[in-house]
């Protein structure tokens, strides 16, 4: 579900809260040492994010928030910011080679490039979350 976020409103944050949780706290974000990733280059991506993208003569880049029930991948374009909202049911990560980490839901996708190890450690912490909530959500 790909939103635009550039001004705040109640329907748009309700929707996003009951699909991915509301932002952690101070408290939860210190604990997972961070709930924000730093900026990640976009190589590629589905059509739908490619026409927002196209306006923008900028290098094209993207930020992930962890939220409890799944993630919010922020993206700008000009002055508008536009989130994708995945919960983690239809989260789907790929590593492609050294660099590259492919993010897929439903007919969404983004393929990055990640060039620090604090990045590879993030993405790692975005998968021990799925799998937590997952765990949770299904016990055995």
């Amino acid at each position: 579900m790909i939103k635009n976020l550039s001004y705040k409103d109640p329907k748009i944050e309700k929707q996003i809260n009951l699909l991915v949780g509301k932002e952690f706290s101070l408290v939860k974000k210190l604990k997972l040492k961070g709930a924000g990733s730093r900026k990640l280059y976009i190589k590629k991506c589905d059509n739908k994010i490619y026409d927002l993208l196209c306006n923008d003569y900028d290098l094209s880049v993207c930020n992930i928030e962890i939220r409890p029930k799944g993630i919010i991948i922020y993206i700008k374009s000009k002055l508008e910011t536009y989130g994708l909202v995945i919960p983690y049911y239809k989260l789907v990560i790929f590593k492609v080679g050294d660099e590259d980490y492919t993010i897929n839901a439903d007919t969404n996708f983004l393929k990055i490039r990640i060039k620090n190890m604090s990045d590879h450690r993030f993405m790692k912490k975005v998968n021990s979350q799925k799998a937590e909530y997952l765990s949770d959500k299904n016990p055995s």
